[in-house]
């Protein structure tokens, strides 16, 4: 009985959270440390500073890894599955409604003018997060020239394939100055590979099933599931792979309807990768508000599924693996592969934008208002907006 009192608790600290948490990672973070740690006393701050860096390491979205390990640690699979749901479900809805709202306004000839000033604003929010990541984790020479041709690829090559190949190619190099790495004291490695098996069987499944049925739910369901396991760094660094996947290869929506998405994304409590609900929907449109919905589903839990069988996996060895430097040393490259993306997504971004005054002006004004002052992000968007109606 008291297992079943602190489970709901827990779970009425997540619903909190999901309606309440802005501001990407850092500030989920932030909210995590003040309820589940000091509030609640769920874990230590020690832990909690641990586990975020163990989900900054694997692919998925980082926050959403965090929150959902934590449901784990206290009540094991079932609860980490439900806490999972209950922090996707607000965005994931507000994203759906969105891009439905979007969809049946065009379908009624109905101009999107209005969003025209958060598009640029959109921009500025990638360029500024591409800024906070390099300055972060960027350190050393080795660490600014693969940021650089990682940039400079990203901008000739904006091919989604090519990116998991620079992440791992970026791992490698940075992975042979392991030497670097300070030396501790190894324990023996016990791995249970029974969530690994889950994660690949459920990769190569949607591909077969893809492949052979042609069914667009189940070939979103891969692209998205595929994505997430392979993006490092959390919703920023996913931005490029999408835009380059959906935008320019599939045409699924276009560079309009996805900057306006991603700005209003920024405005909204909850992960970033809910994002990809707005992406799913409108690439179902022609099936009407159902087949939108079920873009929408499938989307979602492609994206958010693989973070939760990897971070299941790692956990139960990790105290053990971190130790080893190669391991440590490969990260480095690994971050700044993911800085030059970023930097790359942002100019990838603005080029369908008309290039004038406006456009240039609101791209370097939101920029410097998130670096230079404490305004919200949801203030921003609703300004954006505002600005936008009146132009229009």
């Amino acid at each position: 009985m008291i297992k079943r009192v602190r489970y709901y608790i827990f779970l009425r600290d997540v619903v909190i959270l999901a309606l309440t948490a802005f501001g990407g990672p850092q500030a989920h973070i932030a909210m995590f440390l003040d309820i589940l740690v000091k509030k609640r006393g769920y874990l230590s701050e020690e832990d909690l500073i641990e586990l975020n860096a163990l989900c900054q390491i694997l692919p998925g979205p980082t926050s959403t890894q965090t929150i959902t390990a934590i449901g784990y640690r206290i009540g094991g699979p079932n609860l980490a599955y439900l806490t999972l749901l209950i922090w996707m479900t607000p965005a994931v809805t507000i994203m759906t409604t969105a891009a439905i709202i979007i969809s049946n306004l065009q379908e009624q000839n109905i101009s999107i003018e209005f969003t025209r000033i958060i598009q640029p604003m959109a921009v500025g929010f990638v360029a500024y997060a591409a800024f906070k990541i390099a300055r972060k984790v960027v350190k050393g020479y080795l660490a600014i020239a693969l940021m650089t041709i990682s940039a400079v690829i990203s901008l000739v090559y904006s091919s989604p394939y090519l990116f998991p190949v620079l992440l791992v190619i970026g791992g490698l190099i940075t992975s042979l100055n392991y030497k670097s790495q300070p030396i501790e004291e190894k324990d023996k490695i016990n791995i249970n590979w029974s969530n690994f098996i889950l994660w690949a069987s459920v990769f190569v499944v949607a591909a077969i099933l893809g492949g052979i049925t042609q069914s667009l739910p189940i070939r979103l369901f891969e692209n998205f599931y595929r994505n997430g396991s392979l993006i490092f760094g959390g919703g920023q660094v996913l931005i490029p792979f999408l835009y380059a996947e959906f935008v320019e290869l599939k045409q699924y929506l276009s560079s309009e309807e996805f900057l306006s998405g991603y700005a209003l994304m920024q405005s909204l409590p909850g992960p970033v990768f809910s994002f990809c609900a707005y992406i799913g929907s409108l690439s179902m449109r022609e099936f009407g508000i159902g087949g939108e919905i079920i873009g929408a589903l499938s989307a979602a839990f492609g994206i958010f599924l693989p973070g939760a069988f990897l971070i299941f996996f790692v956990i139960r060895f990790w105290d053990s693996l971190k130790k080893f430097r190669r391991v440590k040393a490969s990260l480095e490259g690994i971050n700044a592969v993911s800085s030059g993306m970023v930097m790359a997504a942002a100019v990838i971004m603005f080029l369908p934008l008309e290039p004038n005054y406006l456009n240039f002006g609101v791209t370097i004004g939101t920029f410097l208002v998130l670096q230079f002052t404490k305004i919200p992000s949801p203030i921003l968007i609703v300004l954006g907006l505002i600005g936008g109606f009146l132009i229009s």
